[in-house]
């Protein structure tokens, strides 16, 4: 059942894994023009694995930010995977084992979470295993690449490498969304807040991270209130079956 999970996890992981080559292709060439060498990006890649994180941290490099900012730039940017990480820790099994969970909290982002947190029953974390076993590898594979031939493209081709990330996200949201009325419509309200608190001054400079968490916990927050799922009806009605 594992082996099949983890299977399962591959072949899941590998459009996400295409998307992350060509995304972080762009993030290698943001790495060395913060003077960082291809392993030195790489290892940042394979380590952090965070979209938004590290370009925060690359560009703060480049502006030679010091070592205080950067632990603050980070800790915000990121604070978001700590409310991903409850989901999940809620989403897996009670039998899930320590060592099982601690590697799912070490690879925790968005599209990886929005594959896992679509299932329709406990998460299996073997099946998270598998998607992380390719979409990490595509991930530090484009950060090299855009490191060491990344300035050798013209401007338009790599901007255009970029957009995969907006089809990755389309990819997470549109089929839950075709199922469930109440998640297009929270998706629907999430764009539109979105978009409000970018260009009204009074949110606007607000960083990005942490708007993105306010309207996290606060829309999340309203749907659980106003839809909420009946777990233990939905548990025996699948034990009576």
């Amino acid at each position: 059942m594992n082996r099949k999970q983890f299977a399962r996890g591959l072949r899941t992981g590998i459009p996400i894994s295409l998307g992350y080559l060509a995304v972080s292709f762009t993030m290698g060439i943001t790495a060395k023009n913060a003077g960082l060498s291809a392993f030195q990006a790489t290892l940042t890649s394979l380590l952090v694995n965070a979209s938004a994180g590290q370009y925060a941290a690359f560009t703060m490099m480049a502006a030679n930010s010091g070592f205080l900012e950067l632990a603050i730039m980070e800790a915000v940017t990121n604070a978001r995977y700590i409310l991903m990480s409850c989901a999940l820790s809620q989403k897996l099994p009670s039998t899930a084992k320590l060592w099982q969970r601690m590697t799912i909290g070490f690879n925790v982002n968005d599209e990886i979470f929005g594959m896992a947190i679509a299932e329709p029953d406990k998460l299996n974390p073997y099946y998270y295993f598998g998607m992380m076993a390719i979409a990490m590898p595509g991930w530090a594979l484009g950060t090299f690449l855009g490191t060491s031939v990344g300035n050798i493209l013209p401007g338009s081709a790599v901007s255009a490498l970029s957009v995969g990330l907006y089809g990755m996200f389309l990819a997470v949201i549109i089929p839950a969304s075709k199922k469930s009325k109440i998640i297009l419509g929270v998706v629907i309200v999430s764009m539109a807040a979105s978009f409000a608190m970018e260009v009204i001054p009074l949110f606007a400079a607000i960083a990005s991270g942490t708007r993105t968490i306010l309207l996290t916990v606060v829309i999340a927050s309203a749907a659980a209130i106003l839809f909420p799922v009946k777990e233990e009806a939905k548990e025996e009605a699948e034990h009576g079956a």
